[in-house]
């Protein structure tokens, strides 16, 4: 006879191969996850404006094409190594790269009195997106997209 209770469901209330969701455990892995999948969707967007394949982005950064391609669909949290790597391959910005993926940068610990987001805030930061003539009209749609992405599961 199983162990397990009837229906698979384990003795947390998840199956065998899930564990139980819920609670501020759940609500963090899931804010987790939508972090890792911006990420992910960031790198992508970032690659294919740059035209570049996974083969030739893995290439460059010494990472494989599986693991990139894994990281882009947001179901791994590249090391720093990779992301320095990735960075450097798509010509971005180092702590920019960090940010996105959540890590704070000295810069990011030494700000005084940040302003808590606000509607307003929001529009102001697309504005500036917009306004900013060092990013092409595709790095900027990219931007706003992540942004829109991090402000609305907020």
């Amino acid at each position: 006879m199983s162990t397990s209770t009837r229906n698979g469901a384990g003795p947390g209330g998840g199956t065998e191969d899930e564990p139980p969701r819920g609670g501020a455990r759940g609500a963090a892995e899931q804010a987790w996850n939508a972090q890792v999948n911006a990420l992910g969707g960031f790198i992508r967007a970032q690659r294919q404006m740059a035209k570049l394949s996974l083969r030739e982005m893995a290439a460059m950064t010494s990472v494989s094409n599986a693991y990139l391609s894994q990281v882009e669909r947001g179901l791994h949290q590249p090391s720093l190594k990779v992301l320095r790597s990735i960075a450097d391959a798509l010509h971005l910005n180092t702590d920019q790269m960090l940010r996105q993926a959540g890590w704070s940068t000295a810069d990011d610990e030494s700000e005084e009195d940040v302003e808590p987001a606000t509607s307003s805030s929001a529009v102001d930061t697309e504005a500036v997106i917009r306004a900013d003539p060092r990013l092409s009209e595709e790095q900027r749609t990219a931007l706003i997209g992540v942004y829109r992405s991090f402000v609305d599961r907020a």
